[in-house]
């Protein structure tokens, strides 16, 4: 447990403190997901077949959308600036974020993270409006892709552990998801400007070469290994301290899915004994702080890989606005209900 505790500690503080650790995230969280796994004892042969097959789905999608948006860069940005420009900058900005977080329970959070991307890269954005943007783009689909079971690997499970039918999670946390997404949606409207001296697509844009999409995809592939490994080996630490607590400390304690991955959480929390109450808020724990971090959510690792996004500029706007919305939800969670 100590071993786990000081891993997890790594976890949180190193990359935004060492810049090695900043530039080479993916192999970080490798590492430390193999020392995980390995310290807790749950490295094995099932595991290691897991961590190699669990990335496949999204290295390939990643690598797609990179080759497609390479061949139909100019259709896709000529269509995307036509659009802006017929409903305004702010208003398209808006409404992208609240579209892709309610398509996202449909499409999956992966597509929508890759048309995030391909929207961003043509928009009139300086570097501070497109950081808010995908930020405040990836908490909304974080949260509307957790709506049905085809959205995200959390819903999935949730669904599967309680023996759900498709509409559960809607009916279950659709009330507090849904106008979220709207509200990131109206944050979007206010907090994203464009870029006031461009009139159109961004200059300093440029079509990637193959290698780049190549090593981009590889990369994904190990970060999301890597989060494999870390998930399955803080499980011991999850089972001893965490599972069986008060609803209000686990909603809390869940911000640790910011760094870890939400539908291994799930997995572990979420049993078909707790009252609706219960699980309802060990879901908006986890879909909400998701959001605060890069390794949080697969559309945050897709967008700040594409992007270029550091771990601290996620975090200088990524934390605030999950803990803000946390506490904002806390109190609907257990006040008003």
């Amino acid at each position: 447990m100590i071993g786990l505790i000081i891993i997890l500690i790594l976890v949180l503080f190193l990359p935004f403190s060492v810049k090695k650790v900043e530039h080479n995230l993916e192999i970080f969280l490798f590492i430390m997901g193999i020392l995980a796994a390995t310290i807790s004892g749950m490295m094995n042969a099932q595991l290691i077949e897991k961590a190699l097959v669990d990335p496949i789905n999204i290295t390939i999608a990643v690598l797609l959308a990179g080759l497609l948006t390479k061949w139909l860069q100019g259709p896709i940005e000529k269509t995307i600036l036509a659009t802006s420009k017929l409903l305004t900058p702010r208003v398209f900005f808006a409404l992208t974020v609240i579209i892709l977080g309610l398509a996202s329970s449909i499409i999956t959070a992966i597509i929508a993270a890759i048309l995030l991307v391909i929207v961003i890269n043509v928009l009139p954005l300086d570097r501070k409006a497109e950081i808010r943007f995908t930020i405040l783009a990836c908490f909304s689909i974080g949260l509307g892709a957790a709506l049905t079971p085809i959205g995200e690997p959390l819903s999935t499970i949730t669904i599967s552990k309680v023996n759900g039918d498709f509409f559960y999670l809607l009916k279950l946390i659709g009330p507090e998801v849904i106008p979220a997404v709207v509200i990131f949606g109206l944050l979007t409207f206010f907090l994203v400007k464009p870029h006031e001296s461009s009139d159109g697509l961004a200059t300093d844009e440029k079509t990637e070469n193959y290698k780049e999409i190549i090593i981009r995809a590889a990369k994904i592939y190990l970060f999301v290994m890597g989060l494999t490994f870390l998930g399955h080996g803080f499980e011991p630490l999850i089972n001893e301290y965490i599972i069986g607590l008060h609803p209000m400390l686990l909603y809390w304690i869940n911000m640790i899915s910011a760094i870890l991955d939400n539908a291994t959480l799930a997995a572990a929390e979420i049993s078909p004994a707790m009252n609706t109450e219960t699980i309802r808020a060990v879901l908006l724990g986890l879909i909400i702080s998701g959001g605060m971090l890069i390794p949080g959510n697969i559309p945050n690792i897709i967008a700040a890989g594409k992007l270029n996004i550091t771990s601290k500029e996620w975090a200088r706007f990524g934390v605030p606005v999950g803990l803000i919305t946390m506490v904002v939800y806390f109190i609907v969670l257990f006040v008003f209900y």
